[in-house]
């Protein structure tokens, strides 16, 4: 480029560079990168052509262009990706969401019960189990510290919290009323309780808790780098107090005494047929984790082994929806029917793929 580096000679220069390096859709990726360096929006650009860009602008868009010519995924370069209704964090190492998966978020969000209308005595709990979890965990840290606890005796107590508070919230939900402080009644209806598994950056928990107010989210991963970004994502959506992020390996963080009372489980687990992921493209492989990928010579591994956990955590007539590989739903489908699942339901992506299974476990 000449020494004249104006909003318009930079767009244009950087689609020719893209193009050649064999982007599929150069001026979009241009748009979004040169937005980016100048901290502008895209309709911006097209109204302040004749702007030249400052030093710093130049070589923050130099660094942009680079990556992305080496196909680094936009979302890894600019830090964050648009999703449904947020904006979430991404990092290397973690999967960026994907359109489709707001498919899968519609589906799980359409499972749930209708929202109630809010009441003056609503609980306010300050994470999905509550504060008296809170209160126990802190009180066997405490009495562990000073030589009288131990691991055990906090787990107890924090499953002792857990149980108490999720059957006051059950005889909430079963159509006990309360009473204001003028004595007039009032319903007092439950939060309702949701897992999402394989949360990866945490836009399908951080989702749900953000439109449905009334839920409250745990959220698990078995990577580090995952939990460490979902909780990073919940607190900047101010979310934290609803979303609760746990690492372990598929459900194995839901607390026991939660088991058999979920209203819904959502996951966009690893689906990818293993011998699919030699045609996925460049950017996805060579920049992606493939354990967030990979779902086995089937693409349905994890599904299998989340299928009978599943069964076990909802309580009757809470419902699932997973995000699986297209290849794979009508065998997903049977598998979820013997695993006891009723009105099992396949569903397609805005591509018109299979993307989508559902399904609800029996009353």
């Amino acid at each position: 480029m000449g020494d004249m580096w104006t909003i318009k000679a930079a767009l244009d220069w950087t689609v020719g560079y893209l193009e050649r390096k064999g982007d599929e859709n150069p001026r979009l990726s241009a748009e979004w990168l040169l937005s980016e360096a100048c901290d502008m929006s895209r309709i911006q650009l097209y109204v302040s052509f004749d702007r030249p860009l400052s030093l710093e602008e130049r070589d923050i868009l130099r660094g942009y262009v680079t990556r992305r010519g080496k196909g680094e995924p936009l979302q890894y370069i600019t830090g964050y990706a648009a999703f449904r209704h947020i904006q979430v964090k991404v990092r290397p190492g973690v999967l960026i969401p994907r359109p489709e998966t707001e498919v899968l978020v519609s589906e799980a969000l359409s499972l749930l019960p209708a929202a109630h209308r809010r009441v003056a005595l609503d609980s306010t709990i300050d994470a999905w189990e509550g504060d008296a979890l809170i209160a126990a965990e802190a009180a066997a840290a405490e009495a562990a510290q000073d030589g009288s606890g131990d691991a055990s005796e906090t787990l107890k107590r924090s499953q002792q919290a857990i149980s108490a508070y999720l059957d006051a919230q059950q005889d909430q939900g079963n159509g006990e009323s309360g009473e204001r402080p003028d004595g007039s009644a009032v319903a007092k209806p439950r939060p309702l309780l949701v897992a999402d598994i394989c949360t990866g950056s945490g836009c399908i928990a951080c989702s749900v808790a953000y439109e449905r107010p009334d839920t409250r989210v745990i959220a698990t991963d078995i990577a580090p780098e995952a939990v460490a970004l979902a909780k990073d994502n919940a607190r900047e959506l101010g979310l934290s107090d609803r979303v609760r992020i746990e690492q372990g390996d598929l459900g194995s963080p839901v607390p026991a005494a939660a088991m058999g009372r979920l209203d819904l489980v959502v996951s966009n687990p690893p689906y990818v047929p293993t011998a699919v992921l030699a045609e996925i493209p460049r950017e996805v492989a060579d920049f992606e984790p493939a354990l967030a990928l990979d779902g086995g010579a089937d693409g349905n591994d994890i599904l299998r082994r989340l299928l009978p956990w599943t069964a076990a955590a909802l309580r009757p007539g809470g419902g699932f929806a997973f995000e699986l590989h297209e290849t794979c739903l009508d065998a997903a489908a049977e598998l979820a029917r013997l695993a006891g699942f009723h009105q099992v339901r396949i569903v397609d992506d805005l591509a018109g793929r299979p993307r989508v299974l559902t399904g609800v476990k029996p009353v």
